[in-house]
């Protein structure tokens, strides 16, 4: 149960552009490249974002327009639960005789979780339950708008820089014949000096346009700054009405020091992404586009075909003694699987955090195939694998549990052991031409190796 319960006990080794040990659970294996892959060393790309309470979808341009976030649901800024709309009745004079009152229905919102309320702010209810709310005003609105469009004109002009540097190198190297038979020369002479190539830059914008300088203020520091109040040091501080440093942040546009000050969000938006091998630009993991559904077009989990080695039981690991580990080795595909542990050699550069001498099973060691009906079929006859008991402690289905041995090195650290294992693999669902002889390539096995190291926990005492 090690990688369900102790994900971090057994790790395996990622060689892509860093080293790093993760649990199979948490890799990916490109069926192209046949290597494991990790979140670190491949393309993330944003394939749509939604409200996790609506469940609303939108495109990447409109959800940065928004600024990522739900127009319609608001976070709790108490607890950040989801705020609902409830509905309650409350007098209002009649318009024809002001005299007399009707009940009519008012909405506002609240917080099923810590009972806050939009009341509590003294934010005015509504008629009617959709359409937007009442909202604080930033008083830093423009100076804030203003250095953004200050900071956008900077890099835009960079930006043209750069682009102007690039052609000048490129224009060095083109022959004067060349650039005379396309017209290039003819087409840089109507761009107006310091306007942007956009024909040749891609830039967006329009050729000739020119751009309104946008002059920022600098800002100054004042001298003198607003006293405190006379009570600050004798007024009692009632907890409840201070906000937290959690709740500051989240509003880092108010920053509210007080829980009267606090105002609903507008809910982020979550995005749903799809990972991509950057040594074969392949596909690792696709969701579906709706929202609402959880399954993938395409989801190379490297639990799906790579044999997963678990850690079922660990003996009492003495300084220099020899003890017996129990492991696990389970087969995700479909196919008959020929294992090979390997131990490491001395001066491995892989082989850095081990602190005990392991000696794997020699003879290989073979795994049924994944079959989701046989375990309830009672009548299916045991396959024969004529295993060494020594060796293979059971088999079950396409699981075996077999014996390492175990010698701790170091007193005074953690017992961790490393070691290889190899075991052949068939790609039936890569793309593969055939050969010139009409054989099926994609049934032919390759093999592939990788390195696992376990954490077996503290020396006994």
């Amino acid at each position: 149960m090690a990688s369900l319960l102790q994900p971090d006990r057994v790790l395996y080794l990622v060689r892509g552009e860093k080293r790093i040990r993760s649990p199979l659970s948490q890799l990916y294996f490109c069926r192209y490249c046949s290597e494991l892959r990790s979140l670190e060393c491949v393309s993330h790309e944003v394939d749509s974002h939604y409200c996790p309470s609506c469940l609303e979808n939108m495109p990447s341009a409109e959800a940065k327009l928004k600024k990522n976030r739900c127009a319609n649901c608001f976070d709790c800024p108490c607890c950040m639960h989801t705020l609902s709309t409830r509905a309650t009745n409350i007098p209002a004079p009649l318009p024809d005789d002001p005299t007399k009152t009707t009940m009519k229905k008012a909405y506002y919102l609240a917080c099923g979780f810590c009972r806050w309320t939009s009341r509590d702010v003294g934010m005015a209810d509504k008629s009617v339950a959709s359409g937007g709310w009442q909202e604080p005003e930033n008083p830093h609105t423009q100076r804030i708008n203003k250095l953004i469009e200050y900071y956008q004109q900077l890099a835009q002009r960079e930006r043209q820089e750069r682009d102007r540097k690039k052609l000048a190198r490129r224009r060095q190297c083109m022959p004067l014949a060349f650039s005379e038979k396309y017209g290039l020369g003819t087409r840089l002479q109507r761009q107006r000096s310091g306007a942007p190539i956009s024909s040749l830059a891609g830039l967006s914008l329009k050729e000739g346009e020119d751009q309104k300088e946008i002059n920022i203020e600098p800002a100054q520091a004042l001298d003198e700054v607003e006293p405190l109040p006379e009570d600050c040091y004798t007024r009692p501080i009632s907890l409840p009405e201070v906000t937290t440093l959690r709740q500051r942040l989240l509003q880092p546009d108010f920053q509210p020091a007080g829980a009267s000050q606090l105002h609903p969000k507008h809910k982020h938006l979550l995005m749903k992404r799809s990972l991509r091998c950057r040594k074969c630009e392949h596909n690792l993991s696709k969701p579906e586009f709706n929202p609402t559904s959880i399954k993938f077009k395409i989801q190379l989990v490297a639990v799906s075909y790579i044999p997963e080695v678990r850690i079922m039981s660990i003996p009492n690991l003495r300084y220099m003694k020899e003890s017996q580990v129990l492991l696990t080795l389970t087969n995700p595909v479909e196919n008959i699987t020929h294992v090979t542990l390997i131990g490491c050699e001395e001066g491995d550069p892989d082989d850095v955090n081990s602190t005990a001498k392991v000696m794997v099973p020699i003879k290989e060691l073979v795994l049924a195939g994944k079959d989701a009906a046989a375990e309830y079929d009672e009548l299916a006859e045991p396959q024969d694998f004529q295993d060494d008991p020594d060796v293979v402690a059971f088999r079950k289905s396409n699981k075996i549990g077999f014996f390492v041995k175990v010698i701790p090195q170091k007193e005074d650290a953690d017992v961790t052991v490393t070691f290889k294992i190899r075991h052949d693999f068939r790609n039936l669902a890569a793309p593969v031409r055939p050969s010139e002889e009409g054989a099926d390539a994609s049934a032919e096995a390759i093999w592939l190796t990788h390195h696992v190291e376990l954490s077996l926990g503290p020396l006994a005492p």
